[in-house]
């Protein structure tokens, strides 16, 4: 099937849905010029870090409690890739859905705010959010804009104590409250499931489209790679997530 054809498909299951759930990665953000964590021009397309870790210990629950120095250092990166960056055709797209359809859900790994930036307003973000900060001591919670202004690792003004963003760290449980809120969105029932820019690696970013097939609802993956689920799904677009999200706005919005 062409490219053409498959926007023209995908327009038309928008055009009949209802209730729509979104899954995003870092592939959605790349066209924000925010680099994804793996792969090529990935942050973290090295086997170790500086310290001879791997990422996956250098930004975990364990090593920020040891030795925040680390993990901060790390964070920081992440948070300097994100800085000055601004939501994208993408997220717009994805924001703009909602005036045109009764319920649109966005299911995010991303820790970057862009998706609420653009004005997206169901958004879970199932790992956190880098701008939002937490005390590990007292719980304080801040919004920052910036990391620019902090001094690492950062402690509380408050109590002193040890501050993290609150995003989920690799060995940290998921919030379960956000999980809970998925399962009662999908409570609600969804006419069209949609993953974008991930690489669906983690069972709980593929569960939504597996068990959307296993109900009948139609999935549709934007993803320029292959990934784990782009055989499971209905319809596959092997397009950039902001190119294709445009194309198919463009031929909803031209028929409606």
């Amino acid at each position: 099937m062409s490219y053409e054809a498959t926007i023209d498909q995908a327009a038309a299951l928008f055009k009949e849905a209802r209730r729509v759930l979104f899954i995003t990665g870092a592939g959605l953000s790349a066209d924000s010029n925010l680099p994804t964590y793996r792969g090529i021009g990935g942050l973290y397309n090295v086997n170790e870090t500086e310290e001879g870790l791997t990422i996956e210990e250098a930004l975990s629950g364990e090593m920020l409690a040891q030795n925040p120095e680390i993990t901060w250092g790390h964070i920081a990166r992440v948070e300097a890739a994100s800085r000055q960056a601004t939501f994208n055709r993408g997220h717009e797209v994805i924001a703009l859905l909602e005036q045109h359809l009764d319920h649109v859900c966005v299911f995010t790994q991303n820790v970057d705010g862009l998706h609420r930036s653009a004005g997206s307003s169901q958004v879970i973000d199932i790992h956190g959010d880098v701008y939002q900060l937490l005390c590990t001591v007292c719980g304080f919670r801040e919004t920052v804009a910036d990391y620019s202004h902090l001094t690492m690792p950062p402690k509380c003004e408050s109590c002193a104590g040890l501050v993290r963003p609150d995003v989920v760290l690799f060995g940290e449980m998921l919030d379960m409250k956000k999980l809970e809120r998925l399962q009662a969105e999908a409570g609600h029932g969804f006419d069209l499931v949609i993953s974008i820019g991930t690489s669906s690696l983690f069972p709980y970013i593929m569960q939504p489209v597996i068990v959307a097939k296993q109900l009948g609802v139609t999935t549709l993956e934007i993803n320029p790679g292959h990934t784990d689920i782009s055989d499971l799904v209905d319809l596959k677009i092997t397009e950039r997530a902001a190119v294709a999200l445009n194309d198919i706005y463009a031929r909803l919005t031209a028929e409606t």
